[in-house]
């Protein structure tokens, strides 16, 4: 069980008054201590319906955002996570640079071992784009690992 002390910094979860921000907010973002930093573990989360802006026209832009990584010292917190995405919502930008907001965001969130996110968007003016980023903790043996995983992601895309 986790102690008080461990929740500090979880304010949205269990709040019944949940607001929903219109414009991109990374501040929302929340963290705890993962227990086990001494194992590797993925942890898959998974937002199928993500909502953007086009930053030309203004259309929506839809997808499903997938994040795995592996965590070093802590872990996201979901309900943050599911505000934060959903403050796309208004944002306008392309769909690579969601994927890479996202990814330095949380990247700068947790300082994890590893992440990746994926957007698999729908088509629009007949053309699916799958933006792909991922991280690996500079001088760790994730670094490499990441560059591996990037290459191996493009030689396999859809």
């Amino acid at each position: 069980m986790r102690s008080q002390s461990e929740l500090e910094g979880v304010t949205l979860l269990g709040n019944t008054k949940t607001q929903y921000a219109t414009t991109y907010l990374p501040e929302i973002l929340e963290k705890f201590p993962n227990k086990h930093p001494e194992n590797d573990y993925m942890v898959t989360l998974n937002c199928p319906e993500f909502t953007s802006l086009c930053p030309k026209t203004g259309q929506p832009d839809f997808a499903e955002i997938k994040i795995n990584y592996i965590p070093d010292g802590f872990l996201v917190e979901s309900k943050s996570l599911k505000l934060y995405l959903f403050s796309f919502r208004n944002h306008g930008d392309f769909h690579e640079d969601c994927v890479n907001i996202i990814m330095k965001d949380l990247v700068a969130l947790l300082q994890p071992k590893y992440l990746e996110v994926e957007g698999i968007f729908t088509p629009r003016g007949g053309i699916s784009i799958y933006p792909f980023a991922n991280y690996g903790k500079t001088g760790t043996e994730y670094e490499s690992r990441a560059k591996d995983r990037l290459f191996t992601v493009i030689a396999t895309a859809r």
